[in-house]
This record gives C-alpha cells, sequence and structure tokens, in this order.
C-alpha cells in the first residue's frame, strides 16, 4: 500500500507535504506533485501536512478517484524529486477548493523549466 496524491494538488501543488517526507519519494511537476509508490513507507506524515486534503491511503482512495494511482506511478518516474518545502503558485489559494481538476494536469514541464 502507499498513499496517492489526488487531484485537489492540481493547480495548488502545496509543497508542505514532502519536508516530512522520511524516504523523499514526492516528485515535483508543472502543477502537481506525484508520490512514487514503491518508495513510499505508508507512514501517513504527509497526509495531515496537505492544506488541501489531496492524499489518501490507497486503500482509503474513493473509486472516483483510484486512477491517480496509475497516475502517480506514471509521473513519479518522469518528473524531479523534490524533498524541501516551495513557494505555491501564485494563484494556488484561487484553485484549492476546486474539485475535478484532473483536465488541467500538466504532465511536462515548459521547455525553459525543465
Amino acid at each position: 500500500m502507499a498513499y496517492i496524491i489526488t487531484d485537489s494538488c492540481i493547480k495548488c501543488k502545496y509543497t508542505d507535504c514532502v519536508e516530512v517526507c522520511p524516504v523523499d519519494c514526492f516528485y515535483e511537476g508543472p502543477n502537481f506533485l506525484a508520490i512514487n509508490p514503491d518508495e513510499c513507507i505508508d507512514c501517513d506524515l504527509c497526509v495531515s501536512e496537505c492544506p488541501v486534503d489531496a492524499i489518501f491511503s490507497e486503500d482509503d482512495l474513493p473509486d472516483e478517484l483510484r486512477h491517480f494511482i496509475q497516475i502517480n506511478a506514471e509521473l513519479s518516474q518522469q518528473w524531479p524529486n523534490i524533498s524541501e518545502k516551495k513557494d505555491p503558485p501564485p494563484d494556488a489559494d484561487k484553485w484549492k477548493d476546486v474539485k475535478n481538476k484532473l483536465q488541467y494536469l500538466e504532465r511536462e514541464w515548459p521547455a525553459d523549466q525543465a
């Protein structure tokens, strides 16, 4: 079992969760974070740190969000590791209460930021 980041993180990308991770299993994309399920030790520390309640235990993941298991696994293989807190995007607060944001997920870094 691993922890999974869901669409509540999209366009918010608060990074409070990455600082508490003892195994550095978070990966950063342009507007989303992903957890590598093979590195996650199921410690639960990140869950309470997420200000938008985007992180779920794989066992507790609602059925409508189960596709995020594959999204986390895939994107954590493509994106760089992140282990320190960063400032959120300037418009993060605008997006924090928006639901169903999968269509806004950016999978690739812009060429000038890669």
